[in-house]
């Protein structure tokens, strides 16, 4: 399959889109009231995708821009948002890694009454959490994040972090037409049994980025959101060595990622200390390879001319402040353990919502294509879901993630952060907390945490086409 990116916009243009997104995304609204009021309306819309004298595509939108409008929160300051559905479908929205009470994680039947055409719903809940988030529907959500909805969510430290800029990136995967409109064929049983719906044109903040203008000297904070509905991203800086400061909104250990590469599955965040020491002038790519054979530029930093910022790099990136992550206790922690099954090249028949599994492709006609513990539930929730495995308040849980499958799931929990602590045998290299846990094929990952927030929680691959064809399950913490 070969990835096109045939749309091209002006420097200007990219540079006046990011400017804008990454003011936008500091704005802090000056208000009396304890609680942070917001209003979001969903409705469709228009996206130039290659700049302001492009062709339109007609889109899904948050308050009629796609992404939706950056969402900048205060760490432990009550929220309350009201959703406005403006769409001809139900709809929801899921605050995305936030952990907040189960009420209000946006999950239709299980959580909460979805968003019939015309009504609103008032979402109310304090971050506890400092970080990188994003909010999508979780209705439909192959079809509505395929289409555009999807926005960034930042919650700022209680103390700001010294960075000479903070810049956000959500990345976003198009599947165009040649028309330039979004191609049909959502849930197709290629697409749910493989790779899932990966397409043809990747965008940063809304648009086909070229150049992003920097300044030799800088020190910045890059927030990476990959909010697409399938596409894997490892992203090479070339000639700078970009830190890792945090992991899906979880501050971590500061390190170098492995072999200089960042890898972001659909819907993990990863914030970098990006150390600008390229020669005035210069130019470098930033280039995404993790597909064999179809690398690409996905964008380049371009230097001003103008001399450093300061004489001599800052020695080290400054650690995050973490957040109040209750500590799972190990030695008394119950173990549970997942098992991920199905699709292409899987093997084995598949018993849930749609049945049996027969001889044909995993997918057809409805039937699953995916299994946690032999079990499929389909599509995005619904009331009377049985729990997987059911937690006491306040236990701590030693998590094992087993994946069976011949494909990549990024498994993301709601409601709460995993302490990573092995992949495949070996303890993790950094200690790190993360709501979505990339499994890599035959890969076995081990995680804890602290079941302190009731309510019945979703736990499901963050492919949605995996998601749509079987591969999510519920546990509950009583």
């Amino acid at each position: 399959m070969k990835y096109d990116h045939h749309y091209t916009v002006s420097r200007r243009g990219f540079l006046t889109a990011a400017a804008g997104a990454a003011i936008s995304a500091s704005l802090r609204p000056a208000r009396a009231s304890a609680v942070d009021e917001r209003r979001i309306k969903i409705a469709p819309g228009e996206a130039r995708f290659s700049g302001a004298d492009g062709p339109s595509t007609a889109v899904w939108t948050y308050n009629g821009t796609v992404p939706g409008p950056p969402l900048r929160l205060r760490q432990g300051q009550p929220v309350r948002i009201t959703v406005e559905n403006g769409l001809d479908e139900d709809t929801t929205v899921h605050w995305h890694g936030i952990r907040l009470p189960n009420a209000m994680d946006g999950v239709p039947g299980l959580t909460q009454a979805p968003i019939r055409p015309g009504e609103s719903f008032v979402y109310e809940f304090t971050p506890p959490d400092a970080g990188t988030f994003w909010y999508h529907p979780h209705a439909d959500s192959l079809v509505q994040i395929g289409r555009g909805l999807a926005g960034p969510l930042i919650v700022e430290e209680a103390e700001s972090v010294a960075f000479d800029g903070d810049l956000l990136w959500l990345l976003q995967d198009w599947r165009l037409a040649k028309d330039g409109q979004i191609a049909g064929g959502f849930g197709s049983a290629m697409d749910a049994s493989m790779s899932g719906r990966v397409g043809n044109l990747v965008t940063i903040n809304g648009i086909v980025p070229t150049d992003l203008g920097v300044k030799a000297g800088e020190q910045v904070r890059l927030r990476l959101v990959n909010a697409s509905l399938a596409r894997m991203m490892a992203l090479r800086f070339e000639g700078h060595r970009p830190v890792v400061i945090a992991i899906d909104g979880q501050p971590c250990e500061p390190h170098e990622p492995e072999n200089g590469r960042l890898v972001l599955a659909p819907a993990m965040r990863i914030d970098i200390a990006l150390d600008m020491q390229g020669d005035p002038g210069s130019r470098h790519a930033v280039i995404d390879d993790f597909y064999d054979g179809l690398a690409y530029t996905l964008t380049n930093l371009a230097y001003d001319k103008a001399l450093p910022l300061r004489a001599h790099p800052i020695a080290s990136p400054l650690a995050l402040p973490r957040n109040p992550l209750p500590a799972p206790d190990l030695a008394n922690a119950v173990r549970q353990e997942i098992v991920l099954q199905g699709g292409m090249m899987g093997g084995g028949k598949l018993k849930g919502v749609g049945g049996m599994m027969g001889m044909g492709m995993p997918g057809m006609n409805g039937a699953p294509a995916w299994a946690i513990n032999g079990m499929s539930m389909t599509g995005d929730g619904h009331a009377g879901m049985a729990p997987q495995f059911t937690l006491e308040r306040g236990a701590s849980c030693h998590l094992t993630i087993r994946n069976e499958t011949a494909w990549w799931h990024p498994m993301h929990v709601h409601g709460f952060s995993l302490s990573v602590l092995s992949r495949n045998g070996s303890p993790v290299p950094h200690w790190q907390w993360q709501d979505t846990v990339l499994l890599a094929p035959k890969d076995t990952v081990e995680c804890a945490f602290v079941a302190d927030n009731p309510g019945n929680w979703m736990l499901h691959c963050h492919v949605a086409d995996h998601q749509m064809a079987g591969l999510m399950t519920v546990f509950r913490v009583t």
